[in-house]
């Protein structure tokens, strides 16, 4: 365990929390201290953002307590048998550098996780440690983001949403199989409890708001959870509707997608080489598609080949879209807004700026391309006052005239 400087450990630490995706900050209550009460806030006024190597927006100080970990989880970095550096903060030192870098200005708030040093429990006492001291110590209003672990005491996992805004717990995998096979020590349907306890905590907990004004609040911004992608077999069919499956039962804030990225000395049950980044975009797209834009579970697993897998040249919209011709062209100046929204190329916003602009007049191909860029791929999809796409619609070469031009992945 590496006993040196603060800046050597944070360098580790924050390096080994990279692969976390989950740590977006929106959707909690607002707080601020410009009434000259406590410190921070979470709106984001004057907050400096950083990007990660690889290109995600990082505007937390996103760390782990600790690296080391008793679970030999295949596809972790931190693993038990993994030969990495190994380093580790007390809690104490974990609030002292969230405060600094706020402070300077640097972020917005924490993130932090951890790997499970003596006990599961023992872990998520140090977590919880971090955020009561931040709270109440020094009356700390930034955003607070806490990795909770299933296996801890159900106890402990619950008080951790009573000092963060938000609360998370990965899932791992899309499947079973895949959670047996490269995490051992995981346990499949205690993961999904511990989602559920949380679940329960944060509905108990508005209801009681809705009674008692000052009733606690409990991870007022929700929880979330995050799948890697491509360290085993499943397809983004069984992804999509793991995820979608998820949001049902346990009203989650949002899943989060990780491609699978080779680590050192990876177990040989692991894949030789990453999955390519665009499968975690398209997947992003699926999801938006069901949250925003009225698609079912079913019609977005729809948009996968044969293999299950999403396209990855085109977006899963336009991939539905050409398999469901029969539902196109559609009439932009008198189609409802679900309809709309099924239009390639066309997204919330553009949608709603059609339906503002046709109560005035008629749109006709000029309108359109002041309300979208997307006009060329929109043709073969729509009806305009001076525009019918006739045979477009059903041309057999129609994907190869609409889809985008290929772009080489620089590190494929």
């Amino acid at each position: 365990m590496t006993q040196g400087t603060i800046s050597d450990r944070l360098a580790i630490l924050a390096d080994a929390a990279k692969y976390d995706a989950s740590c977006a900050s929106s959707g909690t209550t607002k707080r601020h201290s410009r009434d000259g009460k406590g410190i921070g806030s979470t709106q984001g006024m004057g907050i400096c953002h950083a990007y990660a190597p690889d290109g995600r927006c990082i505007s937390l100080l996103k760390i782990l307590l600790t690296n080391h970990c008793i679970f030999d989880c295949h596809y972790c970095v931190n693993r038990k048998s993994s030969n990495v550096r190994r380093a580790r903060f007390t809690p104490q030192e974990v609030v002292a550098l969230t405060l600094s870098f706020y402070r300077r200005n640097y972020i917005e708030g924490l993130f932090l996780s951890s790997g499970i040093v003596k006990s599961s429990s023992h872990t998520m006492e140090q977590l919880i440690e971090v955020a009561r001291t931040l709270r109440e110590a020094h009356g700390f209003r930034g955003y607070i983001h806490l990795k909770t672990i299933p296996e801890a005491d159900p106890a402990l996992v619950r008080q951790a949403g009573l000092w963060a805004d938000r609360v998370s717990i990965n899932v791992e995998l899309p499947t079973a199989a895949g959670l047996a096979r490269l995490a051992p020590d995981k346990n499949g349907q205690r993961i999904e409890g511990a989602i559920a306890d949380i679940g329960d905590a944060i509905t108990e907990a508005k209801d009681a708001r809705k009674r008692f004004r000052h009733a606690p609040r409990f991870a007022p911004a929700g929880q979330s959870t995050q799948m890697i992608v491509g360290a085993d077999s499943a397809n983004d069919r069984e992804i999509i509707g793991r995820a979608n499956a998820l949001y049902d039962r346990f009203r989650l804030r949002r899943v989060y997608y990780s491609a699978f990225s080779p680590i050192p000395d990876a177990s040989a049950v692991l894949p030789l080489r990453r999955p390519p980044l665009m499968r975690e975009h398209r997947l992003y797209q699926s999801d938006w598609l069901v949250r925003f834009y009225g698609f079912s579970t079913g019609e977005v697993q729809q948009a996968a080949d044969e293999q299950g897998m999403l396209p990855l040249d085109i977006d899963p919209k336009l991939a539905w879209a050409l398999k469901y011709r029969d539902g196109f062209p559609v009439d932009i100046n008198r189609a409802p807004r679900e309809l709309l929204l099924r239009v390639p190329g066309l997204g919330t916003r553009a949608v709603t700026a059609i339906l503002h602009a046709r109560r005035h007049h008629r749109l006709r191909l000029d309108d359109l391309a002041r309300l979208t860029r997307a006009v060329a791929r929109l043709r073969p999809f729509i009806i305009a006052a001076d525009w019918r796409p006739t045979a477009l619609t059903d041309r057999i070469d129609l994907r190869a005239r609409i889809a985008p031009p290929r772009q080489m992945e620089l590190f494929g």
